[in-house]
């Protein structure tokens, strides 16, 4: 690489670093391992080079390469892989990778959304997810449809605080769709009732027929999404565990090649099924270092078409680490 294009490279880490997730030049040049004066000169050399509009324009080298070794390696339509946050170290890593997963994602689902093309859009749940549809302009597009792929409630009635379909018909202005049931059944009998109401059957008929997914991929852990939003429990979240689950795609729980998990719970779960290899548009977007044995179990098992992730989830799929 030429001492320019070297150059250029740093100034760009060092804006996503300050102007995406708010770090200070004196972490900036720690993290980067240069002055705090070099810091303070590879982001004004950002400005003065036109990488800094509204977004980043200029992707670190490092990372198209990753994006490009996914996008080979697992037959990948599109991916997006943002810098690093600083190593597993950084107690505010998960805040500042979100931050800039949010601003790819949001980026990328712009590129959809914004089509006049009537779309039929799929919405899944997450943090990440979250943050991104946070961060999309508001765009006037009443002839989509956005629809929630998961069960709109626990089972004591409480709803997902991530659950953010709703939100992004409201930016959207688009009609929205509501999966009527809890996200996990009392039993297979319970999840047999409210998946044969008519109203489940048209909700779920539109998500099988959409243009286009968006999904987080979540952990299968203490404290990880589905347990903290009190979906599942700590005896259930350890049975899967057992059985080898590393991660989830609204609910349906996979183990490290992306094979998913017959249990109790699976036969309980509302959310419709995915399909492997599918032939529109699935795209995930999740990140950190807790995440990325679940980011790669999801790419083995070929359960998407498209990614934003980070450095960290990108190398540890391509068995960089």
């Amino acid at each position: 690489m030429s001492t320019a294009a070297s150059k250029l490279d740093l100034a760009a880490r060092a804006a996503w670093m300050y102007y995406v997730a708010g770090n200070t030049q004196n972490e900036i040049a720690e993290r980067l391992g240069i002055s705090r004066q070099m810091a303070q000169r590879m982001v004004a050399h950002a400005g003065a080079a036109n990488l800094v509009k509204v977004r980043i324009t200029h992707p670190v080298s490092s990372c198209l390469e990753l994006a490009q070794g996914l996008q080979q390696r697992y037959g990948l339509d599109t991916c997006r892989v943002v810098p690093g946050a600083g190593g597993g170290d950084n107690p505010h890593e998960a805040q500042e990778v979100q931050q800039m997963l949010a601003v790819a994602g949001a980026e990328l689902m712009e590129q959809y959304l914004g089509t006049e093309t009537p779309l039929v859009v799929n919405v899944g749940s997450g943090r990440t997810l979250k943050a991104a549809i946070e961060k999309l302009d508001d765009i006037a597009r009443p002839q989509h449809q956005i629809v929630s792929m998961i069960g709109a409630f626990a089972s004591d009635g409480s709803a997902n605080r991530y659950d953010v379909a709703l939100q992004a018909a409201e930016k959207l202005q688009a009609r929205f769709y509501l999966l009527p049931a809890p996200r996990v059944a009392e039993s297979e009998s319970d999840r047999q009732q409210w998946c044969n109401h008519r109203a489940y059957k048209i909700v779920s008929g539109l998500a099988e027929r959409a243009d286009v997914t968006f999904l987080g991929i979540g952990t299968i852990a203490l404290q990880g999404a589905m347990h903290e939003d009190g979906f599942i429990d700590a005896q259930e979240v350890l049975q899967l565990q057992q059985q080898g689950a590393v991660g989830e795609l609204i609910c349906h729980a996979f183990d490290r090649d992306g094979n998913l998990l017959r249990s109790p719970l699976s036969a309980r779960i509302t959310t419709p099924p995915l399909a492997v290899h599918p032939k529109r548009p699935v795209i995930a977007l999740a990140g950190g270092s807790k995440k990325a044995e679940a980011v790669r179990a999801a790419l083995r098992g070929g359960w998407l078409t498209g990614l934003v992730t980070d450095e960290a989830c990108a190398r540890h799929a391509l068995d960089l680490n």
